[in-house]
């Protein structure tokens, strides 16, 4: 078992007390991932500071969706599939995505599966991608702009993959309905 403590607005250091407010305004309660990263303020800050700039990205929710829960699939991250599994239905994607995406099987539109397809392309090269995996992306319609958000959804889900990963995170209540193993 992990031996990270799980902070709230009594224990986190003061740097990080303002920031689970920000947690709880957003999402009504302190997600776990948030009171184990309040150990490290600028970690906190950092991961809401991206992810809100990834929600104000040029990906529709779909899109984004895409991109979290590729990343996280790909990283076998045990906390953030569930977790965005619930954020997708709140952010009303389809559960066809949540499940193709969960499951590793084909996305419902050729659109999706090539920004699934390049997104795991940046992640399994650490961004060394060749011209054709761009071209691709581009091809199925995305955006010079929309490489470079894949990049910005990178470093969001990587702060808290990894962090899930070092401190064994436990599923908050709400998301535990939405448990999730890699299939084999």
């Amino acid at each position: 078992m992990s031996s990270y403590t799980l902070h709230d607005k009594t224990t986190a250091p003061a740097e990080s007390q303002p920031l689970l407010e920000n947690s709880v305004n957003a999402f009504g309660m302190i997600p776990n991932l948030h009171a184990v990263m309040a150990e490290a303020p600028g970690l906190l800050e950092g991961y809401q500071q991206l992810h809100q700039l990834f929600l104000d990205s040029s990906f529709d929710a779909d899109e984004q969706t895409v991109v979290w829960q590729t990343i996280n699939v790909e990283h076998e991250c045990h906390y953030c599939v569930p977790a965005h599994t619930a954020i997708a239905k709140s952010m009303k994607v389809d559960d066809a995505i949540t499940e193709a995406l969960r499951n590793e099987t084909p996305l419902p539109s050729d659109k999706l599966e090539a920004l699934r397809t390049f997104t795991l392309a940046m992640v399994r090269n650490r961004g060394n991608v060749d011209a054709s995996a761009v071209n691709d992306f581009l091809a199925a319609g995305y955006t010079q702009r929309q490489v470079l958000e894949v990049v910005l959804g990178l470093a969001q889900k990587v702060m808290s993959n990894y962090t899930n990963h070092l401190a064994e995170t436990p599923v908050d209540q709400p998301f535990q309905a939405f448990e999730w193993h890699k299939v084999s």
